[in-house]
């Protein structure tokens, strides 16, 4: 069983009061002087507090910031080497699309040669082989030609 859980009496306990003891005023001593050259050192400020004690520091000034630096113009160095590095991407970007171009352009052209050949040729034996009758053209007999021009008779 735990002891929560027994029955008990509240115990009264003694009460102590504690009351602050007062310091006594402080004495306010002076200060020695000290020779000190002129601006060398912030001006010392003395604050009597209402008990008589005196508070002596030296005064914060707010800190102020820096001046914002003014931006350097740019030079026409920078500005000129830049443009010519922009110029300089363009053009080579130009050569490429050109390059491209061209051999895009000389691919076409010789595909349409080929095709030029391709049907002149389809043309031309279809004339050669054709069955249907002469159609005004010269006919040559290739063996007798042969055989006249080496002057052979049989």
């Amino acid at each position: 069983m735990y002891p929560e859980q027994a029955p008990h009496v509240p115990a009264q306990r003694a009460v102590e009061v504690h009351q602050p003891t007062p310091y006594p005023p402080a004495v306010p001593v002076a200060a020695p002087v000290v020779p000190v050259q002129p601006g060398a050192v912030p001006a010392v400020a003395s604050i009597v507090l209402p008990d008589g004690r005196v508070v002596t520091g030296y005064a914060i000034e707010p800190t102020r910031p820096e001046p914002v630096a003014a931006k350097p113009a740019v030079s026409r160095t920078a500005v000129n080497v830049a443009l010519g590095g922009a110029g300089f991407l363009a053009v080579c970007g130009g050569l490429v699309l050109l390059t491209s171009f061209i051999a895009a352009l000389t691919a076409f052209i010789t595909q349409l040669i080929i095709l030029a050949a391709v049907i002149f040729g389809g043309w031309i034996a279809v004339q050669l082989f054709s069955t249907r009758g002469h159609q005004g053209g010269t006919t040559v007999n290739i063996r007798k030609a042969v055989i006249k021009r080496n002057h052979f008779h049989g």
